[in-house]
C-alpha cells in the first residue's frame, strides 16, 4: 500500500513535463502563458525548455539540423 502525502504531490506537481512532438512543443509556445524558451545544447541532445505559467516543457531533439530547424521558426 502507498502513501502519497500532500508534500509529495506539491513535488510532483514542480517537475518538469516532457514533449515528445515538436508540432505539440511549437503549439506550447505559441501559448499566452509562455514567457520564456531557453536552448541547452549538449554533445548529442538540444533541449528546448519553455517556461509556461504552471510547468516548465521540455522538448529533447538528437538530430541537430531538426534542431536548428526548429530554432529558426520559434517566434521571436
Amino acid at each position: 500500500e502507498t502513501c502519497v502525502t500532500e508534500e509529495s504531490q506539491r513535488l510532483i506537481a514542480i517537475l518538469p513535463k516532457q514533449i515528445h512532438e515538436i508540432k505539440d512543443f511549437l503549439l506550447t509556445v505559441r501559448r499566452k502563458d509562455a514567457r520564456s524558451v531557453k536552448i541547452k545544447r549538449s554533445r548529442d541532445v538540444v533541449k528546448f525548455k519553455v517556461r509556461c505559467s504552471k510547468y516548465l516543457y521540455t522538448l529533447c531533439v538528437f538530430d541537430s539540423e531538426k534542431a536548428d530547424k526548429l530554432k529558426q521558426s520559434l517566434p521571436p
